[in-house]
């Protein structure tokens, strides 16, 4: 539904949405019985202040146009057909899903997935999504791959995929993960579509509500979404230069008695830092001591810059405490969603199972391009493409942040993976920078989205580099800088 408006006439907004709105009623535009979005969605689709339509709206009830339903929101009743009304009629009763859906699920904080989605609209420029670069396979890849899976015609069942994932792609990610330090069979791997499948299916499985994780923060909301679906409980740990801080750790342990650590151990989301070795011992030693599991995140492991890589916790694992898992988002092709979980047998078992319960059957395509990509070494030599391209987006976008340096922005470069974290000046009104710039087709994560609480990271954001083109990049700085400094000159 499109509604016209003008802040350039005399005519008030409220008026100019009334009569918009009215004319279309009419005109059976809009029918008898449809109902109108939320007077939140509309005005943040008009670009107006809430109370405007409101008003708007009460107006056009006082009128006989529309009907408001506790609940529910305004529906239009414009001349209801009295015939439709006789003795034998039932009278309709719309249900009231507000009570029925699960308040949790209700009342969730959308912003981070309408920022996250915008990142899909070609009209604008976003710094926010963590998607891969759709450069580095080009068209040729693309088809040479899927024509090779499709052609395998001797696979009669090319088009599914068993619950634990396809075989051969499972042996191939047995030899990546060899070339990792990290000893397993297929048996020890189960497949998923993405990273956040991945964590909530092991959330499922682990946790109970009550129950208690500690995770790092600032964190992915994805993340602590996931375990506060699940009725647990998260207890925080600050990140610093060198990972999550471990030094208070165990006293935590003891009060709190979680039922897994949550870590997210190379380039971390949001803030790019890498855990340091000392501190990956600690957290084995402290998994040995209180039979404690350790849930690995490492999606960015591979996105280096440097030579030299620390090694993964559940390579140093002696034991078997460490659930692994690792998601092809970010050095594949866009849209094709593959990821994984390495862990004892017993826990695959019982995710396979989930799987089968939930799922007819995991993405046969995606599992079978990316084992053909791993087989012939196209995976290899386009990881080799991945890293360069994204070492030039940063510098890149670090050039630019440069420039702000002199009015307070600061933030680290990061060595590796997809973020960089900024520390923006006091004076700046992120919220409103955030609102500004996405009328302006650039969108970035504001920093207070990566707290459970929201009430930290207000003057932080996070941009992101692995998507965006080097032109795209050029064009949303300058616009980025333009509105950080509109704001430090008022």
């Amino acid at each position: 539904m499109e509604t016209k408006k003008s802040k350039r006439g005399k005519t008030p907004l409220y008026i100019q949405i009334i009569s918009d709105l009215r004319q279309k009623i009419i005109e059976r535009e809009l029918p008898d019985g449809s109902f109108l979005p939320s007077e939140r969605h509309m005005a943040e689709r008009l670009g107006v202040h809430r109370n405007t339509v409101t008003k708007a709206y009460n107006e056009l009830k006082a009128e006989g146009f529309l009907i408001s339903l506790h609940g529910v929101g305004y529906k239009v009743s414009y001349k209801e057909n009295p015939e439709n009304m006789g003795k034998d009629s039932i009278k309709v009763k719309n249900v009231n899903w507000s009570h029925l859906v699960k308040g949790e699920y209700l009342d969730i904080e959308k912003s981070f997935d309408d920022i996250f989605s915008r990142s899909y609209n070609a009209k604008s420029i976003s710094f926010a999504g963590g998607i891969s670069s759709t450069s580095v396979y080009e068209e040729q890849d693309i088809s040479k791959i899927f024509t090779e899976v499709i052609s395998r015609r001797k696979e009669t069942s090319y088009f599914y995929t068993p619950y634990r994932g396809d075989k051969n792609l499972r042996k191939q990610i047995a030899g990546f993960l060899r070339g990792k330090g990290i000893k397993n069979d297929i048996g020890n791997i189960q497949m998923f579509s993405e990273m956040n499948q991945a964590l909530d299916f092991i959330v499922t499985i682990l946790l109970d509500p009550g129950d208690t994780v500690i995770t790092e923060e600032p964190l992915s909301p994805d993340v602590y979404r996931t375990i506060e679906f699940a009725g647990a409980r998260i207890i925080t740990v600050p990140v610093d230069e060198n990972g999550m801080k471990c030094d208070n750790l165990e006293p935590l342990i003891e009060k709190y008695r979680p039922k897994f650590i949550y870590v997210n151990s190379s380039y971390q989301d949001p803030t790019g830092k890498v855990l340091s070795f000392e501190r990956r011992k600690k957290l084995l030693q402290l998994s040995y001591k209180y039979r404690l599991p350790i849930v690995e995140e490492d999606a960015a492991s591979e996105i280096f810059f440097g030579k030299s890589r620390v090694p993964s916790i559940k390579s140093m694992d002696q034991g078997d405490n460490v659930i692994y898992i690792y998601s092809f988002s970010l050095t594949f092709i866009p849209g094709v969603g593959a990821a994984f979980a390495v862990a004892p047998k017993q826990v695959i078992k019982s995710l396979s199972y989930l799987v089968s319960v939930r799922l007819i059957s995991l993405e046969w395509a995606s599992e079978k391009m990316l084992a053909a990509a791993f087989e012939n070494d196209l995976y290899y030599k386009k990881l080799q493409d991945f890293r360069r391209e994204y070492k030039e987006k940063r510098d890149r976008m670090c050039k630019w942040l440069d420039r702000l340096k002199t009015f307070g922005v600061r933030y680290e470069k990061p060595s590796g993976g997809v973020y960089i974290w900024c520390n923006m000046p006091d004076k700046t009104d992120v919220k409103k920078l955030s609102v500004e710039a996405k009328k302006e087709g650039l969108n970035f994560v504001p920093g207070n989205m990566f707290y459970p609480g929201k009430k930290a990271g207000r003057q932080m954001i996070r941009l992101n580099y692995s998507y965006p083109s080097l032109k795209q990049i050029d064009e949303g700085m300058k616009t980025f800088i333009k509105l950080v400094l509109a704001q430090q000159n008022t």
